[in-house]
Parts: structure tokens; C-alpha cells; sequence
């Protein structure tokens, strides 16, 4: 049986994250990914914006790693040269009552510590983006978008710099807690006697939990799969911002974002789902139409194409209220030698360094 001090599951945004804080914190780390290179999961069917942290409850995992995690994002992006853009971002108002919203999430963002936000009229918006339909919008200088697998190819190769390693093709069978630590079982018959163990396997994390011989099942929340589908217009768009509508009750609604290159896509909507599927369905763009055409009425006919889907793993249901990241270590399960992060959904990948931070942190006295 091989011996390494810490196992992390998962190759995604955030486990690459996790290891790179513990391997500069001096820990030997083992990412294993069952996938056949890194970040082929939840990161990379996501719309790869940087959050500035306005939609979050005060005090949650979400806003406090969501604003903290931008901060660090945009500097180390900058440091390392990863291509991003703070482009800004306009959250509309297009119906009755939905200007006392953006009021309500400018408060709620400063709350957070969002302090750029401004509220500006329907001539200031249009004067900043022409084709643009509203009554009144809310601006938010600090968000941006991202090269997201840049971003991990940057991560992995601190890792590495640190004595880490991440190796693919790895799933993780099994496990079985043990003497403060954690054994480890792989589908290719590797046993692992791991110190640490953290959990970043995204929507396979529940599965992952249950594996663990010994860890308490009431302490793994359900996990629900919101899928989320794309659409994408082949012809440039007018905008040079982010479009969101104001939130609803599963998501931020159907926003246009921008790619670096300068290209429109629009999503996600929310379509719950049992299993893992990837297939966008034509037929959804009739309600993008309609979504869309709310604050772009001048989107052309049949101009809409399907793009991808990603899964947000959630950790509460339809009709339930939004849940916060869940980020579980000893002290809150009561199980020493694993740290598991379920739930981990947008604003994740601007969060991500300041998850590592908080997983480190965690592993500290482990």
C-alpha cells in the first residue's frame, strides 16, 4: 500500500484550487482525476464569468470566498498571465417592479463588500450599451470573464512547481476511514493510505462520500442535477457588458456573456434533470426568444444555435431556496483526516483560490 499525505479527488477549477493552496502550504498532494485530462467536468461547461459577489446571502461561504476569490482571481490572472477581461456587467430592470430588485441587490452587495455598484438610469445604460432594452439598470464594474482552462493549466502548474502531481485516468472505487486517516481503493486496484482526503469531485461528490467506509451519511447532502443549456448567434453581438436579467428563484436567468473574442452566448436556463446529460435540445430557443428579446428586442430571427450544457451540482431541489457552498472538515463532521466540499456551483470558479485558502486552512491542524 502506498502512503502520500494528501489525496484531492478531482481535477476541476476548484480541486486544482484546493491542492495548489495545501501543496505552497508544504503538503505533499495527489490530485487523481477519473477523467482523462483535468477540468473535462462542471469546469468546463460553465459561462466563465468573474462574479463581482452580488447575489449571495451576508455571511455565506458564497458571498465571503465570492468576493474575496475575485480579488485574488484578478491578480493572480494578471501575475500569470491568464487571458481575462473586466468588462463590467449589466443586471436589467424590464418590467414592474423589478427596479426595487436592483435596488434590493446593490444593498445586498454592498453588504458583501461590492462597493463599485451603481445604480443608473435607462439613459445611462442605453448611452453605454445603444441596443439595449430597459427601464433601469444596475452596473457592476468588477465583473469580468475568464479563459477558464487557462486558468487550471496555471494552477497545475503550481501544483507541480510545489512537488504535487496530478495524475488521470484515476477513479476512486472506495474508501474506509481509518486510524485519523483515509484508505483508498482505485478502479485499476491502487490501494492509497492518504493523511487527508478532500473531496472536490463535483457531481460525483455525494457518490464519492458514500464510498467512504465509515464517514456518517446524514452528513452528505442530497445532491440534485439543475442542467443548464447555451445558445450561441453566429454573428457578433452589439454588446461590450454582461446582460443579466434580474435573478430568479434556480439562477441568475437567461444573461448573455461575451466570450474574449468578442462573441455572444446566452444562458443558462434551468431544466432539472435525473442523469447526466449534455444534449442541448433545439426547441429550448423558442423560450430564449422570448427571455432574451426582454433586453435585446432587436435580436434577429432564427439567429440562435445550441451551444453545450453544463450541470450545476445542487444541493437543494426545485422550489427549494438557494443553498450555500458546503464545505465540511472535522470539525463540522466530526470525522478527522477528510475535508468535503459539496454543492460547489456559481460563483465556483471565482471563488476557487479563495476555496483553497479555506481548505488549507481547514487542513491545518490535520
Amino acid at each position: 500500500m502506498e502512503a502520500v499525505d494528501t489525496v484531492v479527488v478531482g481535477a476541476g477549477v476548484v480541486g486544482l484550487a484546493c491542492a495548489r493552496a495545501l501543496a505552497l502550504a508544504g503538503r505533499e498532494v495527489l490530485v487523481l482525476e477519473a477523467a482523462a485530462a483535468i477540468g473535462t467536468g462542471v469546469s468546463s461547461r460553465s459561462s466563465e464569468v468573474i462574479h463581482a459577489g452580488i447575489y449571495y446571502p451576508a455571511g455565506s461561504l458564497k458571498a465571503q470566498l465570492g468576493v474575496r476569490g475575485r480579488r485574488l482571481l484578478y491578480d493572480y490572472c494578471a501575475a500569470r498571465g491568464v487571458p481575462h477581461r473586466r468588462c463590467g456587467k449589466l443586471i436589467v430592470a424590464t418590467a414592474d417592479g423589478q427596479e426595487e430588485q436592483l435596488v434590493e441587490l446593490q444593498e445586498r452587495g454592498a453588504l458583501n463588500g461590492v462597493d463599485d455598484l451603481v445604480l443608473i438610469s435607462r439613459a445611462a445604460a442605453l448611452a453605454l450599451e445603444p441596443a439595449l432594452a430597459c427601464t433601469a439598470a444596475l452596473l457592476s464594474p468588477s465583473s469580468g470573464i475568464i479563459d477558464t482552462h487557462a486558468l487550471m493549466l496555471a494552477m497545475q502548474g503550481d501544483l507541480e512547481a510545489a512537488g504535487g502531481a496530478v495524475v488521470t485516468r484515476t477513479r476512486v472505487r472506495s474508501g474506509r476511514l481509518e486510524g485519523g486517516g483515509v484508505q483508498l481503493n482505485t478502479e485499476d486496484g491502487t490501494t492509497l493510505r492518504a493523511r487527508l482526503l478532500v473531496n472536490c469531485a463535483g457531481l460525483g461528490a455525494q457518490s464519492l462520500a458514500h464510498a467512504i467506509e465509515g464517514f456518517p451519511a446524514e452528513r452528505i447532502p442530497p445532491l440534485y442535477l439543475a442542467k443548464g443549456n447555451y445558445f450561441s448567434i453566429a454573428r457578433r453581438s452589439p454588446f461590450r457588458h454582461l446582460i443579466y436579467p434580474v435573478p430568479e428563484a434556480a439562477g441568475l436567468g437567461v444573461h448573455l456573456t461575451l466570450d474574449l473574442a468578442g462573441q455572444a452566448r446566452f444562458g443558462p436556463d434551468v431544466e432539472w434533470i435525473q442523469r447526466e446529460n449534455y444534449d442541448v435540445d433545439p426547441a429550448r430557443c423558442s423560450s430564449f426568444y422570448a427571455e432574451i428579446r426582454k433586453y435585446w428586442p432587436g435580436l434577429p430571427e432564427g439567429s440562435l444555435e445550441p451551444a453545450y450544457a453544463g450541470i450545476r451540482p445542487k444541493v437543494q431541489g426545485p422550489g427549494e431556496a438557494a443553498a450555500d457552498f458546503v464545505i465540511a472538515g472535522p470539525e463540522t463532521h466530526g470525522q478527522p483526516g477528510i475535508v468535503q466540499l459539496f454543492g460547489i456551483e456559481s460563483p465556483g470558479i471565482t471563488a476557487s483560490l479563495a476555496i483553497g485558502e479555506h481548505v488549507a486552512a481547514l487542513a491545518g491542524h490535520l
